[in-house]
């Protein structure tokens, strides 16, 4: 039996174009609150027990944690944040391009697995003819579902 779209693991190439897509024209300080309200309210609404961080430019514009959330979704969020930082990329998209070479993350990058996790769960906030100003991460479910979290607010906001 094949995965059912919801189910389904998203590939390389759908993950870039969620990358492609997913663009701002600006972020304001603004945006990251109504951004992280969103993402709280999609939350609430499917009683997810998650935390929720935006950051840009090393300032943390929002944070909420959820009941059921611990303060190991925290440290989730920081190292799969780093991984956003350092490759410009959404946490997902880069083990997926890992496991895609028949490798992981953590057996190749060689990056501390306590300071990077490039699981799913945070995702670049892109400026049209900027570039990744800074991200958005969800912790406390499931990676691909962290991922798909995120992505799902991006969209709404953005209009897509």
């Amino acid at each position: 039996m094949s995965p059912t779209p919801d189910t389904a693991v998203p590939t390389v190439e759908e993950l870039e174009a969620q990358e492609r897509r997913l663009v701002f024209r600006r972020f304001t300080n603004d945006d990251a609150w109504a951004l992280g309200s969103l993402l709280v309210e999609l939350a609430r609404e499917r009683q997810a027990p998650v935390a929720v961080d935006i950051h840009r430019a090393g300032q943390q514009l929002f944070h909420a944690a959820l009941p059921g959330s611990t303060p190991d979704n925290d440290a989730w969020i920081a190292r799969k944040r780093r991984v956003v930082e350092r490759y410009g990329s959404a946490s997902y998209l880069v083990g997926s391009r890992f496991r895609a070479k028949g490798t992981t993350f953590e057996e190749s990058s060689r990056l501390d697995a306590d300071t990077y996790a490039a699981h799913g769960g945070s995702f670049p906030i892109t400026v049209a003819d900027v570039g990744v100003i800074g991200s958005v991460t969800v912790s406390g479910l499931p990676q691909v579902e962290d991922h798909r979290l995120v992505v799902e607010a991006l969209e709404r906001f953005l209009g897509e």
